[in-house]
């Protein structure tokens, strides 16, 4: 007897080869088949008489095999399949090319449906490698006559025979349990749970489809929702230290700035001085466009929290980025005689350093992963600040937070939390996945700040650009430029640097100064490279994504993108940001080799768009969140990812979620579902 939970090999059309392709769809059990959803569908339901089929028309039709013949072609290396179907009105030929074994199963006088397109061969009109389908009294129609679903396939696994699987055991979805309580299903007129099953496999027409995908879009986007906001809930119940606002130190700290802060800069920092002042643990996210000036707010509450008493950790993500900010926080805080680490891969005398940390003698430690090492243990930590926070997973975050949880004069407290990133989050994203953080937005650019002149630049006008950089050069001005992966096994972008390096170096530019960073190279390698541009002995640095984030040249003020079509519009706006970080004006071009007309539309809404903001809006409609958020780190299946640009069922489910908690709705199905959701979200 099958049920749910068997394994897959259980069912008699699985073997071994079977079994291995269907493992690497991560279907192992029945269950499993049922929630790996279809991804479109095709629209065979129509059933045309012959007579009515036009050239280049896809279509179904129905009738008898009058004739079949299988052969081989002149040159032996294909075999041919022909057939006549007719049915009342006339009769079309049908070819398949390299599938021998249909004349066992079309066999003379079978009724069959055939579904495909019309294509003229040797001038006459027939269908070539439809889909077949011998139809018989009593069944309904599996791959034709009706709307076909497509599946996500892997090598040697179609779609074909994934329908073939899941159709016969659809009355298993009976004991599939819903776990949505019936005041959320009769509120939101949501269908039962295995009712949306079966009709997103085999859909009776196309509002059936419509219905299932919002019931099962609906369920994703609600137990994210659940879970951010009982992860709020818990951390309200939390104890943090109090660390009060002191005017007189920030009032003189900002006085003494060299430059005035913007207004938004002045509200989120007011607005994280108050979370900081409360004995509930701060939970975050300042989110800032490129060059808006995130690091300074960060510094301000640092040193507040510094002067109370208390050790700060930052996480980066890059050893380079953790060194920046340990030489500007130096830089800026050097009147305060406070203690700063740098806590790296690459750091000497880290046992040492960790001693001094668990003792409390360093205020403020700047690190990356190795901040959240086993062995590093903090002596009175009240602020985690974790920057370009959708670089690291759900699971290092979470790691982080479990880590520096202590115990201070008796009692259980946690650090106040602040995450910032520089990638504009689109809306949709902070009422779902971000729906735990408390957010503050950055849009405003420092006064004096020129706006980056952008341009699209074809094969033709190359030349004139590396000219234009040469002038700019000439002036004591840097460049980078970017240079995308040349294909997969390249992850490292490695292949695609060296080659423009060699091509830059020798060819272009050879009378000026030319080096490359790429992610090959040692952490010691990376920094001497980045301090020999930042000191201006360099001209121009080739690069892979590995400047993306937080890297500040103020000389730079020319960038070129090689392959700019290849990378997302947020990713670009990002590169972009690491030029214009001064009053000189700054220049960014858009290499591509594409002549399609949808590439040049796409790139041309970075030249468009006011903000990263309003670039972040349209990146999701083009690409879906995955890319750049760091959604993907919550292995949210496809189904969410599209769902995450419906601002409207994000609204209904947000609204589900706090009427669960608000009438404590957790019904056992429910509890039982939100486990197996937080393992799929390595949230435990």
């Amino acid at each position: 007897m099958l049920s749910l939970l068997s394994k897959i090999e259980s069912i008699k059309k699985v073997g071994p080869a079977y079994l291995k392709k269907l493992h690497k769809l991560n279907i192992k059990i029945v269950q499993d088949l049922f929630f790996h959803f279809p991804h479109r569908y095709d629209d065979f339901s129509q059933i045309i008489p012959i007579d009515q089929l036009k050239t280049g028309q896809t279509a179904t039709i129905q009738g008898k095999v009058v004739e079949i013949k299988s052969s081989h072609t002149w040159q032996k290396k294909m075999s041919l399949t022909e057939a006549i179907i007719e049915d009342k009105t006339g009769s079309i030929k049908a070819i398949w090319f390299n599938q021998p074994y249909l004349t066992q199963t079309l066999i003379k006088g079978k009724k069959i449906n055939l579904a495909g397109k019309l294509t003229f061969v040797k001038k006459t009109l027939c269908f070539s490698n439809p889909v077949q389908e011998v139809i018989n009294q009593n069944t309904d129609p599996t791959h034709t006559g009706r709307l076909v679903p497509i599946y996500p396939e892997t090598a040697g696994l179609t779609s074909r025979y994934l329908r073939y699987l899941i159709k016969p055991l659809l009355y298993l979805t009976n004991q599939i349990t819903d776990f949505l309580p019936d005041l959320i299903k009769k509120k939101f007129n949501l269908t039962d749970l295995s009712q949306a099953i079966k009709q997103i496999h085999f859909p009776a027409h196309s509002q059936s489809i419509k219905t299932a995908r919002q019931r099962l879009a609906f369920d994703e986007l609600f137990l994210i929702q659940l879970t951010t906001l009982q992860q709020k809930q818990k951390l309200n119940q939390e104890k943090a230290s109090q660390i009060p606002f002191d005017q007189k130190l920030i009032k003189s700290f900002v006085q003494n700035l060299p430059f005035k802060l913007t207004d938004d800069q002045r509200l989120a920092a007011w607005e994280i001085f108050q979370d900081l002042s409360k004995n509930q643990p701060m939970n975050r996210l300042l989110n800032g466009d490129v060059g808006s000036g995130k690091t300074i707010i960060a510094i301000m509450n640092i040193l507040q929290t510094a002067q109370a008493g208390y050790q700060t950790a930052l996480m980066a993500p890059t050893e380079i980025l953790a060194k920046q900010h340990f030489e500007t926080f130096k830089q800026v805080l050097k009147k305060y005689k406070l203690n700063i680490a740098l806590l790296i891969g690459s750091s000497k005398n880290k046992v040492q350093l960790k001693k001094k940390i668990s003792q409390g003698k360093i205020n403020i430690i700047i690190g990356t992963h190795a901040l959240i090492q086993e062995s590093l243990s903090f002596n009175n930590l009240a602020l985690v600040i974790i920057d370009e926070q959708h670089r690291f997973g759900v699971a290092q975050r979470a790691a982080l937070q479990k880590r520096i949880y202590q115990i201070k004069d008796g009692l259980a407290t946690i650090p106040h939390l602040l995450s910032m990133t520089a990638t504009p989050i689109p809306r949709t994203l902070t009422l779902t996945i971000y729906g735990d953080l408390d957010i503050s937005l950055i849009k405003q650019l420092p006064k004096g700040r020129q706006k980056i002149i952008t341009k699209i630049v074809t094969p033709a006008d190359r030349n004139k650009t590396y000219n234009f950089v040469k002038k700019q050069i000439k002036q004591k001005k840097q460049a980078f430029v970017i240079c995308p992966l040349i294909d997969q096994s390249d992850k490292l972008g490695v292949k695609s640097v060296t080659q423009e390096y060699e091509k830059l170096s020798k060819e272009i530019f050879p009378k000026f100064k030319v080096d490359m960073i790429h992610g090959k190279l040692k952490p010691i390698e990376k920094e001497q490279i980045m301090k020999k541009f930042k000191s201006q002995k360099t001209d121009l640095l080739i690069s892979t994504s590995v400047v993306e984030v937080g890297v500040d040249i103020p000389n730079a003020t020319v960038m070129i993108i090689e392959g700019a079509d290849r990378f997302g519009l947020a990713q670009l706006h990002q590169f972009r940001g690491r030029i214009g970080r001064s009053a000189d004006q700054s220049y960014c071009f858009l290499f591509t080799d594409s002549p399609a007309k949808k590439t040049h539309q796409r790139l041309k809404a970075v030249l468009t768009a006011k903000d990263g903001f309003e670039l972040a809006e349209e990146d999701l409609k083009i690409r879906g969140p995955g890319d750049f958020t760091g959604s993907r780190q919550w292995g949210l299946p496809d189904l969410t990812m599209a769902s995450l640009s419906d601002l409207d069922l994000i609204k209904k489910s947000r609204q589900a979620a706090q009427m669960v908690i608000a009438h404590n709705l957790v019904i056992p199905e429910l509890k039982s579902k939100l486990k197996e959701f937080e393992k799929i979200i390595h949230l435990e």
